[in-house]
Order: C-alpha cells, then structure tokens, then sequence
C-alpha cells in the first residue's frame, strides 16, 4: 500500500502547483489527457498517481520535476519502518530544531552528498541506495510549502570540512547551504567552532519538533534505529542541551560566513 504520509504530500504539492499556474481541476485534465475525476482524487490522496501522470503534471505546471520526485517514493518503503513515525511528525512540524556532530542535516542535504553518505561502507545494495535518496529529498519538501516550518540547524564546525564524497560534492552541498538560507528566512544555521573543545553535543545528534499543539517531541539518531522521544522529562533536557549547543556556537551571519570559507577551501 502507498506510504499515507507520502501520498498526502503529492497530493498538496499538486494541489499548491496547480492552483500557483492558475489550473482548475478540468483545466489541468484536458491539458493533460487524465480525467477531472482522477485528479479529484489523487489531490484527496485517495489514488496513487503514476510516472506519467507526475511527468505530465510537471510539465504542465513547470514545477521543475517536483511531482516527479515524491512521486518516485510513493509506495515504496521509502523510509526505514523505526524511522515512519518520526517522518510524520516533521511533515506536520510547525519548527524543527536540528543538531548534528558529523554531517550536514538531512532536510539541507544534496543529492550527490546525501548518496555519497548512503554507498559509504558498502553496506546497501545500489537500488536500496537510490530509493533512500528519494526519500530523503522528498522530506525536502516541507521547505517549499506555503508556511513551512521554521528550521534551525546547528552543526559542528567539523563537518564542513568532512570530505564527503569528494571536493565537488562537498562545494555544492556548502553552497547549497548558503543558498537555501538565503532564499528561506525561516531557515537558519549555526556552526559551533572546534575551538570551543568539548560540548554537550559531543554525545550525538538529535531533532526536536514543535508540532501544531505546541507540544514537543524529538527523535535521537544512531547507527542502527533511532528513539522517538516524548516523556516530558526528557525533552527537558534536550532542550536544555539545544541551548547550551547555541550558546556555544557562531551567529547566524557569522555561520554563513564560515560556511562560505568551507566552501571556497574545496574549490
């Protein structure tokens, strides 16, 4: 069966395309040659939508291939089964608070540099590779929506010079930093410098997401299944630990700045 969450981001996503090119229900179908009726239901999440239909759609609407993407993880296992409740709960996240020790956050990742961390060690098979790349850019999307999320991110200054995947991958996942923060202002970052030495975020990475009732819930990452977290004391001290991590680290601006520096070096 398609994966529910999924289903209903193709079908926002259409629904946002649409309505941003002007298209009605009819409109769209005759341009297309797919039934109003079908349509109707794909945008209700009620039908999976087909290759041809999202290549077609994406077209019409010139999203750029978007529709094409998402629809590309549709029904597929596209996420780890441990990892399918958390990836509900950021689709419905009104902020997202990010930390990571040794690589770029997964919602801010490239193509190239999230492929090269996925084939590292060889452990996954190529098409179990590119499925997972699917999805993680597909997450991507709750940055585009209308009112997206607020995302902070905050990082260890070692990851900008982690050679992920080699030096032209490592410049255009820096740059694509940069420019996310600058065309999203609901998007920030923070680096914590190496010279602050030992951190409290040196036990591991870690998101909390505020959901639309205010309340909190947070997921921790590790190598083999990561532990959503909702217990009230707990979340109390993640959220202590997120503050001394931005006590520690560089302004927004000043982030960009080195972030920027890390790109230039892998020119």
């Amino acid at each position: 069966m398609p994966d529910a969450a999924t289903l209903e981001l193709f079908a926002d996503e259409l629904r946002r395309a649409r309505a941003d090119a002007g298209f009605s229900q009819e409109s769209l179908a005759q341009r297309i040659s797919y039934s109003p009726s079908l349509i109707a239901k794909i945008e209700l999440a009620q039908r999976r939508p087909t290759r041809e239909f999202a290549r077609h759609c994406d077209d019409v609407l010139a999203t750029g291939g978007r529709l094409s993407r998402i629809q590309r993880v549709v029904g597929r296992p596209q996420v780890l089964p441990w990892f399918r409740q958390w990836v509900e709960i950021e689709q419905s996240a009104t902020a997202l608070r990010v930390y990571q020790l040794s690589v770029i956050p997964g919602l801010l990742q490239t193509e190239g540099y999230a492929r090269a961390l996925l084939l590292a060690g060889a452990l996954r098979r190529t098409g179990e590779v590119e499925q997972q790349v699917t999805a993680r850019l597909a997450r991507q999307e709750i940055l585009h929506r209308d009112d997206p999320p607020h995302l902070v991110a905050v990082i260890d200054e070692r990851v900008l010079y982690q050679p992920v995947g080699g030096p032209a991958v490592m410049r255009e996942q820096l740059d694509h930093v940069v420019r996310v923060c600058a065309e999203r202002p609901r998007v920030r970052i923070q680096v914590v410098p190496t010279a602050v030495g030992a951190h409290v975020g040196l036990s591991g990475p870690f998101v909390i997401a505020t959901l639309p009732d205010e309340d909190d819930a947070a997921f921790l990452d590790d190598l083999l299944y990561g532990q959503l977290v909702d217990q009230p004391r707990d979340l109390a001290t993640l959220r202590q630990v997120w503050e001394a991590l931005r006590s520690e680290a560089l302004s927004h601006q000043q982030s960009i700045e080195l972030i920027r520096e890390g790109a230039r070096r892998w020119s």
